[in-house]
C-alpha cells in the first residue's frame, strides 16, 4: 500500500485534521506528527520519570517532535499520565504541549485488552498509539481498528497515528505482512528487543533492522527506530523517518543532519 500525499491538513489539539483554512496550513502542519512525516524526519524523546514535575521540564525541551511514554509493562495508569500531560501543557505556555505517543502492552497479550488501552490513551488525549511485538498481519488490523475513524493515513485527514514496532524473530519473519496493512501509519525496528531474540548477535540484529526498514520502503511506510548521539545521523541516511532518543543531546544531532536546525 502506497501512503497518499496530504494535501490540507489543520491542527486538532496538537494533531491534524483535514482541509486546513488557507489561512492556518502551513504553521500548524508543521506542528503535528502527520504533518513532519509528510515532510521530513521526525523526532521523539522517552518521557523520563512519570511525574507533574518531569512533565513540566519536558515542556522545556522545544527540539523533540513528541513525548514517548510507555505504560508497556507494570500498571495501565493513566491517571498518571494524564497528570504528565497536564503538567507539560501548563509549563509549555504560549508554544503549546508537544504531542504524546503511547506504547501500550502487546496484543498478544489480549487482542480486548488491547483495544481497552487504546481507547484509554485516546480518550486522554494521545496523538499517537505504539503496539510493541507486533507479530502478524493479524495483529497489525487489530491495531489499526482499534484507532477508529480518524487514524492515519487510511483517513488522509486523520489526527491519529498507529505506530507499531516490530522486536521478534516471527514479526521479521512477517514484516511485509505486517508493514503493508491497510491504515498502518509507522513501523519501528526494535533494537533492544531484537538483540535479545537473535542472542545478542549484532549481525543478525542488524540484518533484521534492515529487513523491517526495506519493508517500509517498498510499501512506503514511515519506518522508525531508537538512536543515539553516535547513530542518529548513519540511521537517518539509511532512511528512517522516525527517531526516538534517551538523552535529548541526540536531537541536536539529529536535526542538524536532518536539515532542521533553523526551525
Amino acid at each position: 500500500m502506497k501512503n497518499n500525499p496530504i494535501a490540507c491538513l489543520t491542527l486538532l489539539t496538537v494533531a491534524m485534521a483535514a482541509c486546513a483554512p488557507a489561512s492556518d496550513g502551513a504553521d500548524d502542519m508543521a506542528s503535528t506528527i502527520v504533518g513532519l512525516l509528510a515532510a521530513g524526519p521526525v523526532f521523539g524523546i522517552f518521557s523520563g520519570e512519570h511525574t507533574a514535575e518531569q512533565g513540566a521540564v519536558m515542556a522545556q525541551n522545544r527540539e523533540t517532535d513528541f513525548v514517548f511514554y510507555s505504560l508497556e509493562s507494570g500498571p495501565f495508569d493513566i491517571p498518571t499520565m494524564t497528570t504528565y500531560k497536564e503538567s507539560m501543557t501548563e509549563a509549555s505556555g504560549e508554544e503549546g504541549a508537544r504531542p504524546m505517543a503511547l506504547r501500550i502492552p502487546p496484543i498478544g497479550e489480549g487482542e480486548e485488552a488491547a483495544r481497552d488501552h487504546v481507547r484509554q490513551g485516546l480518550a486522554a488525549g494521545v496523538e499517537a498509539i505504539v503496539v510493541p511485538h507486533m507479530e502478524s498481519a493479524a495483529q497489525a488490523a487489530v491495531a489499526v481498528s482499534a484507532m477508529g475513524p480518524d487514524a492515519w493515513p487510511g483517513n488522509p485527514g486523520g489526527h491519529l497515528v498507529s505506530m507499531l514496532i516490530v522486536e521478534d524473530k516471527v514479526g521479521v519473519a512477517n514484516v511485509r505482512e505486517i508493514v503493508s496493512t491497510p491504515g498502518v501509519g509507522v513501523v519501528f525496528a526494535g533494537p533492544g528487543d531484537l538483540r535479545r531474540a537473535y542472542e545478542r548477535d549484532m549481525e543478525a540484529v542488524e540484518n533484521a533492522i534492515q529487513t523491517i526498514l526495506a519493508a517500509c520502503k517498498e510499501f512506503d511506510v514511515p519506518c522508525g527506530i531508537t538512536a543515539g548521539v553516535d547513530d542518529i545521523a548513519e540511521r537517518l541516511e539509511q532512511g528512517f523517518r522516525v527517531i526516538i532518543v534517551t538523552q535529548s543531546e541526540a536531537l541536536a544531532v539529529g536535526r542538524e543532519a536532518a536539515g532542521r536546525t533553523g526551525e
